[in-house]
């Protein structure tokens, strides 16, 4: 089988930032790379599942809402992929940021209800903000 993208990544020397992975019929999907990988450090499922909660409800809600594809988590938990129609790196950029902010000012995890979520229970917003925080001193160490 062909090698997938994301594998094509050299995760030896990946660093924490926001990469484009790949395009595809113009739809460009995210690395948003919250930890070095292999290094030991990763995202807890509950911050993980509510980071997910957060910027997906965020960025659903904002301008680029008709463009956004997906938001989701990486398996390895070190990060998340964006996916977004038609719109490139230095564009996405700023949404990217603003929309983390927004999470930040969140006081209440959006669907995390047991009819909204399938596993209600495992979540840690405090958890998922201190994420978001080091996610953007780490991007801002590269803007």
């Amino acid at each position: 089988m062909e090698t997938i993208s994301s594998f094509k990544i050299d995760h030896t020397v990946h660093k924490k930032g926001f990469y484009l992975g790949s395009v595809a019929n113009g739809i460009f999907t995210y690395d948003l790379r919250f930890k070095k990988p292999n290094a030991g450090d990763y995202i807890s499922n509950a911050a993980i599942h509510t980071i997910e909660h957060l910027f997906a409800t965020v960025i659903r809600n904002s301008e680029i809402k008709e463009r956004v594809v997906y938001f989701g988590p990486m398996g390895c938990r070190t990060g998340f992929y964006l996916l977004l129609n038609g719109i490139l790196k230095e564009q996405a950029l700023p949404h990217l940021l603003a929309a983390f902010h927004k999470c930040l000012d969140l006081q209440e995890i959006p669907g995390a209800s047991e009819r909204e979520c399938g596993n209600y229970r495992e979540h840690d917003l405090e958890g998922a903000k201190q994420e978001i925080r080091e996610y953007l001193n780490a991007l801002s160490e590269h803007i």
